[in-house]
């Protein structure tokens, strides 16, 4: 069932791609929405899809990413599965164009809820509930071809909750680096692809 999801996510992103450049000439309409593919995270147990609306007006935007864990490559091999729900909001810095409101550099205050249940470490065979939230501050840099909108941002921020113990919660880390923990710092970096219509 992974190996369909994934074939189809890519035969979907490619054929946008390719409908994208084709057409990126044809519409001089400025395009205020966007549903985007979250790249990596297939990659670390879950398939996340957002939607982001532009207010070009404020040189801002609104963005909900809504993400299902459990379809995706289990790195950890803890058969994670639940949700994850994100909010954040852009905004943009510098040089702003009103035909492109979802180009340029951005900050984004972002709050992230995740919820599964997986295999522990200790005994495989017995299942825990990892419920986490997040406060994060991030920065980023968008930027659109024609249609195609590829997103990408590091941040940090505060964590709480009842934490999984690989640290990982399908929309950020939990700082385990240089010998020391942290389940109260969070951090989160990723790459979004999508289309703008």
């Amino acid at each position: 069932m992974k190996k369909i999801v994934l074939v189809v996510l890519i035969f979907c992103f490619f054929s946008l791609t390719c409908f994208s450049l084709e057409n990126q000439q044809e519409s001089t309409d400025v395009q205020k929405n966007a549903v985007k593919f979250t790249f990596l995270s297939w990659f670390s147990g879950s398939t996340k899809i957002s939607y982001e609306r532009a207010f070009q007006e404020l040189k801002q935007s609104g963005e909900l990413c809504l993400g299902l864990i459990s379809a995706g490559y289990d790195k950890y091999q803890n058969q994670p599965r639940g949700f994850t729900v994100r909010y954040g909001h852009k905004f943009f810095l510098g040089n702003f164009e009103k035909a492109k409101p979802f180009d340029g550099l951005f900050l984004r205050p972002e709050v992230i809820y995740s919820h599964f249940s997986y295999n522990q470490k200790e005994n495989s065979e017995k299942r825990d509930l990892a419920k986490m939230c997040a406060i994060l501050g991030t920065v980023g840099y968008q930027k659109t071809f024609g249609r195609l909108v590829v997103d990408s941002w590091v941040g940090a921020g505060y964590a709480f909750g009842k934490p999984c113990d690989t640290g990982y919660h399908h929309g950020f880390q939990l700082w385990n680096w240089f010998n020391t923990k942290n389940e109260n710092l969070a951090l989160s970096f990723s790459i979004r692809l999508g289309w703008c219509f």
